[in-house]
Formats: structure tokens, sequence, C-alpha cells
């Protein structure tokens, strides 16, 4: 019985998981994640515009 390090376990996941999801995948969740970040901040301007405080 070998004994698995935890970084290539974790490696190997990755691995797994980017040879189903592809490259479509990584640049869909990339956008997805960005998009996130704007609706966040732009959303939080938006909220702060509405409250009336200059």
């Amino acid at each position: 019985m070998t004994p698995q390090h935890p970084e290539t376990d974790r490696n190997s996941k990755f691995k797994k998981w980017f040879k189903r999801v592809g490259i479509g995948g990584l640049i869909f969740f990339t956008l997805k994640g960005i998009a996130w970040l704007f609706v966040f901040y732009f959303g939080a301007e938006m909220f702060n515009d509405c409250s009336g405080h200059q």
C-alpha cells in the first residue's frame, strides 16, 4: 500500500475534471465568475446611488 500525497491527489482530481469539462467549460466558468463580480460591484453601486446620500 503506497501513501498518496494530497497534492498529487488534488492534481489528479483537477485533471479529471478538466478532461470532462474541456476548454469550453473552463472559458464558460471563467466568464461566469467575472460576470458575477460585475453584478455584485455594479449592484452595490446601484443601491448606493438609490440611497440618496451624496
